[in-house]
């Protein structure tokens, strides 16, 4: 498989484990309507269970079917399931984490943040995968150049679609 192509397979449970919450969430706010020390919401109205529960399987499901696919990438459905759910949870994590950031910061729902929305998930579901299974520091760097770009593409296409409010 070519390098460049095997980062991508990679990393497409996160990348729908990012992208589906924005489909399927909806409902009770992760926080509760809670707000931290500071009296800031911890995370927001835009972080909910069932976003975070629809992304999980979301992103575990991809892995699912990539293995019917390719059944000798990660050797076993046990392992592909295993990698697509930390790369899945590390995601939603991530994204937990930049919102917190961006409560931190006063940035309203939505608000982009160029860097921490874009890297944040991604280095947290690598993160989360690496004691499983890792990928080349090459293909790593490759993520990291293309994810940006994939990552407004997808925004831009949600906004048409009328699945969000903005295009960020």
């Amino acid at each position: 498989m070519h390098p460049l192509f095997e980062a991508f397979w990679y990393i497409l449970p996160a990348y729908f484990a990012n992208s589906s919450p924005v489909v399927l969430g909806g409902g009770t706010p992760m926080d509760f309507g809670k707000t931290w020390r500071d009296g800031k919401r911890i995370f927001g109205d835009g972080k909910t269970w069932r976003g975070f529960f629809g992304g999980l399987t979301v992103g575990t499901s991809v892995g699912v079917i990539q293995h019917f696919i390719i059944p000798t990438y990660y050797g076993s459905l046990k392992l592909s399931i295993l990698v697509a759910f930390l790369l899945s949870l590390g995601t939603l994590i991530g994204d937990l984490i930049g919102s917190f950031i961006k409560r931190r910061l006063n940035l309203p729902r939505g608000y982009p943040a160029v860097g921490l929305d874009q890297w944040g998930f991604l280095i947290s579901a690598l993160c989360f995968a690496y004691p499983v299974r890792t990928i080349p520091t090459g293909e790593v760097l490759f993520l990291l150049v293309v994810t940006p770009l994939i990552h407004w593409g997808t925004n831009v296409f949600a906004y048409k679609m009328g699945w969000k409010s903005v295009p960020w």
